[in-house]
């Protein structure tokens, strides 16, 4: 795509960021995002509510506050009304545990059931957070634990255990306002969050729009229960295989792994975690006001590969 030329794009498309910075003034920009997707969860409200959870997720991750959203929402013509209604109930609910309020939308007859928004934030010009500013030297944290692909895979197999989807669930309803919050009150450097292109697809953003290498300690990663036990039974989504073969040629693993663990690394996430770089001096700080989160690795100097997987 043509770069547009215009001195008001804080934050464009360059870097793969999570959102778009527009200027409106020396003290204030608009943060802009969209996401939709198909169903992952059979309860349409709860759908609803996660789509919603998953596209305020990119304004947080910038810094922002969300200020309003439009739906998005393609359902088949011939469809239980009901189930849409409880839909847009979930979203507009979740919204507003945001104070982000919808105000309109668009709407279109298509046989594969689709929803989310496209949301508008605020944001200071000074305090927006890239994934393109991770520095040498910074502690890396992570707020969420992961696996929410493969235990959807394997709810539509028929074979996830109630409480591995109820565990993915809460993790998909969390926003991230409160972890967005937490880091605000620190220096940190970068964020992103961690959706579709899983862990080591997003940190490798993160490493390429900084000209750093993130050293992960797969060890230290948090993940879902019952993610492993999904892996393992063959649960696996497309996403995972296409993250893998696009991400794998910039990891340099220099460890053996647990195969399993390490699919669940390039598992495609919905409402995942933010992955933020911050002073080495403030991590243990960070990771005190967060439940949850933990310190997952490290930023180094560019080495011959983005990532390190340890």
């Amino acid at each position: 795509m043509p770069r547009i030329n215009d001195k008001n794009v804080l934050v464009g498309f360059d870097t793969a960021d999570d959102a778009g910075v527009y200027l409106l003034r020396d003290d204030l920009a608009l943060v802009q995002t969209v996401d939709f997707f198909t169903p992952i969860v059979d309860d349409p409200y709860t759908f609803g509510a996660i789509a919603a959870a998953n596209s305020l997720s990119d304004i947080y991750a910038m810094g922002g506050t969300p200020l309003s959203a439009l739906s998005i929402v393609a359902f088949p013509g011939d469809g239980d009304a009901a189930a849409l209604e409880a839909i847009l109930l979930g979203g507009a609910e979740k919204m507003r545990e945001a104070a982000c309020p919808v105000i309109g939308g668009h709407s279109v007859s298509d046989p594969e059931i689709k929803f989310g928004y496209a949301v508008t934030g605020t944001i200071h010009p000074d305090r927006i957070k890239r994934n393109a500013d991770a520095r040498a030297g910074d502690a890396l944290v992570f707020t969420k634990a992961i696996g929410t692909g493969v235990i959807g895979t394997a709810l539509k197999r028929g074979i996830a255990e109630a409480a591995w989807v109820d565990a993915a669930v809460e993790s998909m309803l969390t926003l991230n306002r409160g972890a967005c919050e937490a880091m605000l009150a620190f220096d940190v450097h970068g964020c992103t969050d961690v959706t579709g292109f899983g862990l080591l697809g997003h940190a490798r953003e993160m490493a390429a729009g900084s000209g750093v290498t993130l050293e992960i300690d797969s060890s230290r990663v948090r993940l879902l229960p019952g993610a492993l036990e999904c892996v393992r039974a063959g649960a696996k989504p497309g996403g995972l295989a296409n993250n893998r073969d696009f991400v794998s040629c910039a990891v340099d693993a220099t460890n053996p792994i647990d195969p399993a663990l390490l699919d669940l690394l390039y598992d495609p996430q919905t409402s995942g975690g933010l992955l933020i770089s911050l002073p080495e001096t403030d991590a243990a700080a960070l990771e005190a006001r967060l439940p949850g989160g933990i310190r997952i690795g490290r930023v180094l100097p560019r080495d011959n590969k983005p990532i390190r997987l340890l």
